[in-house]
């Protein structure tokens, strides 16, 4: 995984509103219905941003603010039975925190029941003189990160269970930026974090290349029959242009498939949806751009998309397009979402990025999916598949909530930490919604992440037995060496916990795939669906995650969530406690603050 650098303070408010059970939230803005009388008008959410503010610095003792903290809101939720939330950024004397969010919760009345925060400690550096000029931050900013580095802003460093007055940088180079972190008054480099990020950790792409494997996946299964009711054959017959048509997307890994495109003019069209805030995947054509402006529009005279083929452009085009869609459609349908950063704005892909680039990537810099062609040996087909788009794009969501951030990156650029760790497993999680949500004949719908990937093991990972996937070591349960553990790998014990919630313990066969969960402490789990399940864990991300959250804060933000949304007493808040326990996950083993 690649995380999104740590971006400077914004002050935009997105108003979201919340129904019990899995549409689980709502977001305002031009809207109706049940949306606008749970959040008719920004004043309510103005509203609200106040008595949170005054509430964490009334309560500073719990929130952790102190003076020369300024709060700035980014999100702010309105539950249907009374809560309110709201996710605040801060700065302390002007400078960004990195590591100081926190969300102040408060009830029908604005009255404050509570704080999630990232940092437990107080924010203010020892020092505020910095050392270093900011040249010499940049310079050092560059040496690490191997390019050029931009400006040095002065921020303060809150990750790790201490303060410390810093400069952050953005260093570029051929394969993108990294965010470099560098202590103003030593010089040592704080953290040095890629701002992509790539499906294929280094470490797994270092392991296929040691087992002589590759990632061919099988393709050209377009021929079957198309799902009934998706395709139309292009003709809009409108009037004015431009305008939306009916197309048809030949993919390489889910056969012939209904897109919803542009018409431009009179037999014109462009792979472009106007029915989703204008969602388009364009050409990169080799370039490394980080700007969707200055891809290549798909256009066409016919308004059909590939055939099924590598050898057409249009076919990895095709796949782009369906699965940023479905996703899209899924945090709509689920949740009332709108859009990835629930901004109603189009989320955007670009293929054929870079030249052998063995991976795909959520690009926070254009906010936008990123997919390479392979390296043509170790990855021989664009990583296009459905569940890969899913699981990239909520790492999207969870950078416009959460923000969850590994620990630390090694040299080679493999991320530790379960922060990390729980942002890989949400997109796992999110990202097999996906596929049942889509339903497609063609990538039967499962727990299994990467399973067209043509992996000698079948998947990449699994969300009901996460150790079987050797390739990438993932692990089944908790231990104190998840906190070293690689994202990916560590990833397994969210996932797990998440599967138990769902589908329980033991022995099943789903949609043909047969699975076997079994449990840390030899108990029988018995799972409460899909749905509730999502619900929770979505809520928990939305509510009550922050860019610290570990494994034990997991389990108390969905065991919050459970609370919410089905009662403190109920079977479902029960299940939670029993899930987490299952991967050994409890209150007893929670680790000391500061770990």
């Amino acid at each position: 995984m690649r995380r999104p650098h740590i971006r400077s303070v914004a002050v935009a408010i997105a108003v979201t509103t919340a129904a019990t059970g899995l549409a689980g939230t709502a977001f305002a803005g031009p809207s109706t219905g049940a949306e606008r009388t749970s959040a008719s008008t920004t004043t309510n959410a103005t509203a609200v941003v106040e008595a949170a503010r005054t509430a964490a610095f009334a309560h500073a003792s719990a929130t952790g603010v102190s003076q020369g903290d300024e709060l700035h809101a980014q999100d702010v939720m309105l539950d249907p039975e009374g809560a309110r939330h709201v996710r605040f950024a801060r700065t302390h004397d002007g400078m960004p925190v990195l590591g100081g969010d926190l969300i102040v919760h408060l009830d029908q009345t604005l009255a404050y029941t509570g704080v999630t925060r990232a940092a437990g400690h107080a924010v203010e550096p020892a020092t505020t003189k910095a050392t270093l000029t900011a040249d010499q931050a940049a310079a050092k900013a560059a040496q690490a990160a191997k390019g050029d580095a931009g400006s040095a802003q002065l921020v303060v460093d809150a990750r790790g269970g201490s303060s410390a007055l810093a400069y952050q940088v953005t260093v570029t180079d051929e394969n993108g930026t990294n965010t470099v972190v560098v202590d103003a008054v030593t010089g040592k480099v704080r953290s040095n974090t890629p701002d992509s990020d790539e499906f294929l950790s280094p470490k797994l792409l270092e392991n296929l290349s040691k087992h002589g494997e590759t990632i061919d996946p099988a393709t050209g299964i377009g021929t079957a029959s198309p799902q009934a009711g998706l395709l139309g054959s292009g003709v809009s017959g409108a009037t004015r242009y431009p305008s939306a048509a009916n197309g048809t997307g030949k993919t390489l890994f889910v056969g012939s498939v209904g897109l919803t495109t542009t018409q431009t003019s009179r037999g014109h069209y462009q792979l472009k949806d106007p029915s989703r805030y204008g969602t388009e995947t364009r050409d990169a054509k080799g370039s490394t751009t980080e700007k969707f402006s200055t891809g290549t529009a798909f256009t066409n005279t016919t308004d059909v998309w590939g055939n099924g083929t590598t050898g057409n452009r249009a076919s990895a085009a095709a796949d782009a397009q369906y699965g940023i869609t479905k996703t899209l459609d899924f945090y709509k349908a689920t949740f009332g979402r709108k859009g990835i950063a629930n901004n109603s704005k189009a989320a955007q892909g670009m293929v054929h990025w870079g030249n052998k680039v063995a991976n795909a990537f959520w690009d926070p810099t254009c906010t936008c999916m990123l997919y390479g062609d392979g390296d043509g040996q170790t990855f021989k087909k664009p990583l296009v598949v459905l569940d890969v788009t899913g699981h990239e794009l909520t790492h999207g969501v969870v950078d416009a909530t959460a923000k969850l951030q590994p620990t630390y990156v090694d040299s080679n650029g493999n991320q530790y930490g379960e922060p990390g760790a729980l942002n890989e497993s949400l997109a796992d999680i999110f990202g097999s919604n996906v596929e049942f949500y889509a339903n497609n004949p063609k990538d039967t719908p499962d727990y299994l992440i990467g399973e067209k990937l043509g992996l000698a093991q079948k998947f990449l990972r699994r969300l009901d037995h996460p150790s079987l996937d050797k390739l990438e070591g993932t692990i089944d349960y908790w231990s104190p060496d998840t906190y070293y553990t690689e994202v990916h790998a560590g990833s397994g014990v969210s996932s797990h916990a998440y599967y138990l919630l769902a589908e329980g313990s033991g022995k099943k066969t789903i949609n043909g795939v047969a699975y076997d969960s079994p449990t840390y402490d030899h108990s029988t789990v018995k799972g409460i669906g899909r749905a509730k399940a999502t619900a929770i864990f979505y809520r928990a991300l939305t509510r009550y995650m922050v860019s610290t959250t570990s494994f034990h804060d997991a389990r108390v933000a969905t065991l919050k969530a459970a609370k919410d949304l089905y009662g403190a007493n109920s079977t479902e808040y029960k299940t939670v406690d029993k899930a987490w326990a299952a991967v050994n996950v409890t209150a007893a083993n929670t680790p000391a603050a500061g770990h």
